[in-house]
């Protein structure tokens, strides 16, 4: 039986992980470049402007404000391309284990 993916919950999920990636160098441009991979090279710029309004906020919660972008982005992404789901999923468990791996 094949796996059903939650489109919603790949994209938030997804949303919340990348934008805690933007916190490190090494994360950053890793996430970066699979992103990229994945859903082409804008969204890559888009993860250079979150990183920039993340590092010089405007507002107090910076961090919900990114994700919620980040999600809405992802689920209009995966309308349009939802063979990508797999993928980003599997891009957010591989970069939230290295996120834990880097706090520690």
């Amino acid at each position: 039986m094949p796996q059903v993916i939650h489109h919603p919950r790949v994209a938030w999920d997804t949303a919340r992980v990348f934008v805690a990636a933007t916190e490190t160098d090494e994360l950053f441009g890793w996430v970066g470049e699979r992103l990229a991979s994945i859903l082409g090279p804008e969204h890559r710029r888009e993860l250079t402007d979150t990183r920039a309004r993340l590092q010089w906020p405007t507002v107090a919660n910076a961090e919900a404000v990114e994700a919620g972008r980040w999600r809405a982005r992802l689920a209009d992404a995966l309308a349009v391309r939802p063979e990508a789901a797999e993928p980003l999923r599997e891009l957010a468990a591989v970069t939230a284990t290295r996120l834990r791996g880097h706090d520690a």
